[in-house]
């Protein structure tokens, strides 16, 4: 290895083959990063390959399962070879939506064990080096969901809001060791995460809880609307781990900066009781005078 290389800040990126893991791993080595891109499945490099060789950019693919322990060890160690982990950003998980009457419960654990138990694997994997060099940023991708209790994807919302949690907490474990923890929230980004989690959504005209499910149906639809691009949220990650702040929340949109908003403003029982029979007028006048988003 070239002592250049030894000079680049190492950041990993989890979940790489497409939307916002492509563009971080993409935009931190634009930034002068070389970039470690976790990958589970390796045939879906392609993508990521072609554009890090158009641009000369240093980014090496490293297959990694983060819902496999062992994956997780033999991934870190193969890059700490190059060197310490300087920034490390979760992003590797899935989604789905479904009422919680009808999701199973091998799914609602598969949930939580990658969007969950796969960011405290990475963490673990690299916080001991980053405490005792006292520096370094982790940065959790989270979900405009993590900051507001979301119907219809209960599983997906709670892992969430677990890992808000996490970072919130983790942010205090170590700001006396001099490393930072962020999370970056976005809302509907122009992904593939819907179509990969098709199997953990259900749609049934015929269910009780259609009009709920009509209703998360929506809030994407808005979101689509709006067509934020996945390197939106990759800048964010960049500002985040390169202010020198302690900021701890980036929402990334402006569903996120309504639901970020509402934590404060809108009180719960009022949002619970936008579970009532209402009509679409009414429904939407409340969503758009609580999170500042139109559904119409």
């Amino acid at each position: 290895m070239s002592g250049g290389e030894r000079l680049m800040q190492i950041a990993v990126v989890t979940g790489t083959s497409t939307g916002i893991g492509l563009a971080t791993s993409l935009h931190l080595a634009r930034e002068g990063y070389r970039v470690f891109a976790g990958m589970r499945n390796l045939t879906k490099a392609d993508a990521l390959q072609s554009a890090a060789a158009a641009e000369n950019l240093h980014v090496e693919i490293v297959e990694l399962d983060i819902c496999d322990s062992a994956s997780v060890e033999a991934a870190f160690a193969k890059i700490q070879e190059a060197g310490p982990v300087d920034v490390l950003v979760n992003n590797a998980g899935i989604g789905g939506a479904a009422p919680l009457e009808l999701i199973s419960e091998a799914d609602h654990r598969q949930m939580f064990e990658t969007n969950y138990f796969g960011a405290v694997r990475c963490i673990q994997a690299v916080l001991p080096t980053m405490r005792e060099r006292g520096q370094g940023c982790i940065v959790n991708i989270s979900s405009a969901v993590g900051l507001q209790a979301t119907p219809n994807q209960i599983a997906y919302s709670a892992s969430k809001w677990a890992l808000e949690c996490l970072g919130e907490a983790l942010a205090h474990e170590v700001f006396r060791f001099g490393v930072r923890v962020v999370n970056v929230e976005p809302g509907v980004i122009m992904t593939n995460i819907f179509e990969n989690s098709a199997e953990q959504t259900i749609y049934d005209k015929g269910s009780p809880y259609q009009p709920i499910m009509r209703r998360n149906g929506k809030i994407y639809a808005a979101g689509f609307k709006r067509g934020v691009p996945p390197e939106r949220v990759a800048e964010t990650v960049y500002q985040a781990i390169s202010t020198t702040d302690s900021r701890l929340r980036w929402p990334v949109g402006a569903d996120a900066e309504g639901f970020m908003a509402a934590r404060h403003l809108v009180a719960a029982e009022d949002w619970v009781r936008m579970g009532d029979d209402m009509s679409d007028e009414e429904y939407n006048a409340r969503f758009k005078a609580y999170f500042g988003v139109d559904l119409t």
